[in-house]
């Protein structure tokens, strides 16, 4: 029997046992694993591995697997089985990782899962260079860089109105066409640099949790805050962040549930936008839970839609448009067996969803971008 025979038995015994860990082991062979969709990607190794490494491997497969697949489920990987064999003869090694951009494996491993053949089976000069990450001879008729800066809030707030976790993760993402092997310096308005050039704290943020993409010179930032690296050819992200900073609800919500002698309720949901007048929230949905017995839905709206998802338990109100300092409200009418139901008691918090455009709530600017 080979060890990983010994993996889902031993997993199914400790998920009995409630003590699943993301480390299973069984004698001198230690299982890391992960699940994506109804798969598990499992590293095995007898030695005392790098943990970290293991795990950020395992979550490179799937975003390889990802980018060759779209979907990574069990029949993708049955359907592509040959290409899967060849992309892990890549990835890996004798234990050690070797090339995972996907962009650079692309180059080489097709979507047939035929290596390319020209004359001889060679492998790109990408692989082996310095960098590792771009391919040389890149030609632009015009060179262009566009900047992303994306940052999601969240957010939980209790009945009262007080913020009880509050934090921001972003992302600088880049799309880059430009030709050679340029170098590039991008600026932010980084409190430690600022500290460091002697300007003022008023517009700066303290980054925290920093990723950066394997081109930064990470040698560089360390010394001077300077974010300088040779780019990936098109769409790639060069750092992420997250910020453990008080926010407030961007979008603030109230609710107020009335009960008519157990045979119907009334749900009002009171929206206002918190953020200021000249921007704009898109995609608004708010999600509010109702009671599982719920039946005959009625609604009314101020703007937008709404919509009873009863597999769910749940409205939806849907907003397309939704500007700073303003303010909306959405009634709903349910009917409710006689039997009185008390799960409104526990119920779910109500959610929201959406998105500002040119707008970031931790004020991260990008001050330069040169060669």
């Amino acid at each position: 029997m080979s060890e990983i025979d010994y993996f889902m038995p031993l997993l199914m015994q400790k998920e009995e046992e409630s003590a699943l860990t993301p480390l299973l082991s069984h004698g001198k062979v230690n299982f890391l694993w992960i699940k994506h969709s109804n798969l598990y990607l499992v590293a095995i190794t007898m030695k005392n591995a790098n943990a970290s490494l293991v795990y950020s491997f395992l979550y490179k497969v799937v975003e390889v697997f990802t980018e060759y697949f779209k979907e990574v489920e069990e029949e993708s990987i049955r359907d592509n089985f040959v290409i899967v064999y060849e992309l892990l003869d890549e990835l890996m090694d004798f234990g050690f990782p070797q090339t995972t951009d996907s962009k650079i494996l692309q180059e080489y491993i097709t979507q047939q899962g035929n290596k390319l053949d020209t004359g001889k089976s060679r492998v790109p000069a990408t692989v082996t260079n310095a960098v590792s990450w771009r391919s040389e001879g890149i030609k632009y008729k015009k060179n262009e860089v566009f900047i992303d800066v994306i940052e999601s809030v969240n957010l939980l707030v209790n009945a009262n109105g007080s913020v009880l976790l509050s934090e921001i993760v972003g992302s600088i993402k880049l799309k880059v066409f430009l030709s050679g092997m340029p170098e590039l310096r991008l600026g932010l308005n980084d409190r430690v640099l600022f500290e460091l050039t002697g300007r003022g704290k008023n517009k700066s943020v303290e980054l925290e949790d920093v990723k950066f993409h394997q081109c930064v010179r990470l040698s560089r930032f360390d010394n001077d805050r300077t974010i300088s690296f040779i780019p990936p050819d098109g769409d790639f992200e060069l750092m992420s962040y997250r910020l453990n900073t008080q926010v407030k609800p961007l979008i603030w919500i109230e609710s107020v549930i009335e009960k008519f002698s157990h045979s119907r309720v009334e749900i009002m949901v009171k929206a206002k936008g918190q953020f200021k007048k000249q921007s704009v929230a898109n995609g608004v949905e708010i999600c509010v839970p109702v009671p599982s017995d719920a039946d005959s839905p009625k609604f009314k709206t101020s703007i937008g839609s709404a919509k009873y998802l009863p597999e769910k338990d749940m409205v939806i109100w849907s907003i397309k448009s939704f500007p700073g300092g303003k303010e909306y409200l959405m009634r709903a009418h349910f009917g409710l067996p006689s039997v009185e139901n008390e799960e409104m008691e526990g119920r779910p918090p109500i959610s929201v969803r959406f998105e500002i455009p040119y707008f970031t709530v931790s004020g991260i600017q990008v001050s330069y971008m040169g060669l």
